[in-house]
């Protein structure tokens, strides 16, 4: 190791600390700059398969250019010293080759990559990350994930306003996508009616981006495909029907947003679909027996020295029972 290490080119970069020592000799530096090249500040790269894996390339004139020159407004990490001319640069990519921080790939097809024999860098070549770079971000989110879903699946030990809170929060989102749907669509009719097609946030419900894309572009404007004329012409009688029904009945239309607003309490009250009483709520967790209390006090009831009234009816039911039981005896003697 130390050998090939001397072999290195004498122009390889060096820190500013030792001039002498290349700087990125040492592979906790290489990591490093291999952690800055691989975040969001780093050369762009393309997505493709290869051994039925999802990885990403780039090619090495690509790489080298942009260790020599960093597009406009990229932030160099103070830490590690910038590469003067193309040769450093290629020395270090060599260098990412030789501990396999990457490797170079074969292009077979569109979106379609094979590992190369040849191992050596070179700056037409394409060359595909190993290196996934620092995973701390993710192994906290994974923690956060696991120790979330074992937060969920204690719910029914949760305490009263916790479950009280979680109610109100998912209700709350509920009905924040719903409002986010309806004006969107309604955006979108008004807007089509016109001839042109607008949609407010058009990719939020693309599963292809993450969570951030998912908000860009904010809007999307254009003018409606042709022959669609007749379409919108329906559309908008329809909807000015509705309108015109609104204005014209305004008990009905009232009732019908009064309904709405009661729909909404009960469902932030917990009694949109209730079929208990609340009582029955509190004592779920409750034993179904009689607790000590109830206990001492039928006893003290069964002590009591005065007899019970006993109505005319309670005396003659009584006897009938024992006319029968006594006739039941005689039948079973014969």
């Amino acid at each position: 190791l130390a050998l090939h290490f001397c072999s290195l080119p004498s122009t390889m970069a060096t820190s500013t600390t030792d001039a002498s020592t290349p700087f990125y000799e040492d592979e906790k530096n290489l990591k490093a700059l291999c952690n800055f090249l691989r975040s969001s500040d780093g050369p762009a790269v393309r997505e493709a398969i290869e051994m039925d894996k999802r990885v990403y390339y780039l090619k090495g004139d690509k790489l080298v250019n942009f260790m020599v020159e960093p597009k406009k407004g990229t932030k160099w990490p103070k830490d590690l010293p910038k590469f003067k001319t193309r040769q450093e640069a290629i020395a270090v990519c060599k260098e990412l080759c030789n501990y396999q921080y990457m490797h170079r790939s074969i292009k077979r097809g569109k979106g379609d990559l094979t590992i190369s024999r040849d191992r050596e860098f070179d700056e037409s070549g394409i060359f595909t990350w190993i290196y996934e770079g620092d995973k701390s971000f993710s192994h906290l989110m994974t923690t956060l994930l696991i120790m979330g879903f074992l937060f969920c699946v204690c719910f029914p030990i949760w305490p009263n306003f916790l479950k009280v809170f979680a109610w109100y929060m998912s209700v709350s989102f509920l009905l924040l996508i719903f409002f986010l749907v309806s004006v969107r669509g309604f955006l979108f009719l008004f807007v089509w009616i016109l001839g042109y097609d607008f949609w407010f946030l058009p990719n939020l419900f693309d599963e292809q981006l993450g969570f951030v894309d998912s908000f860009k572009p904010l809007y999307a404007f254009e003018k409606t495909k042709e022959g669609q004329l007749m379409y919108r012409v329906g559309i908008a009688v329809a909807f000015f029907s509705f309108c015109w029904w609104a204005v014209t009945q305004p008990s009905e239309f009232d009732g019908f947003v009064s309904a709405q607003g009661d729909f909404i309490k009960d469902l932030y009250a917990g009694t949109l679909l209730s079929d208990t009483s609340q009582a029955d709520k509190e004592d779920i967790d409750k034993p179904k027996m009689d607790s000590l209390e109830d206990l001492l006090a039928k006893l003290e009831s069964s002590d009591d020295p005065e007899e019970e009234v006993v109505s005319d009816e309670q005396l003659l039911e009584k006897m009938m029972e024992n006319l029968m039981e006594e006739e039941e005896d005689l039948t079973d003697e014969e």
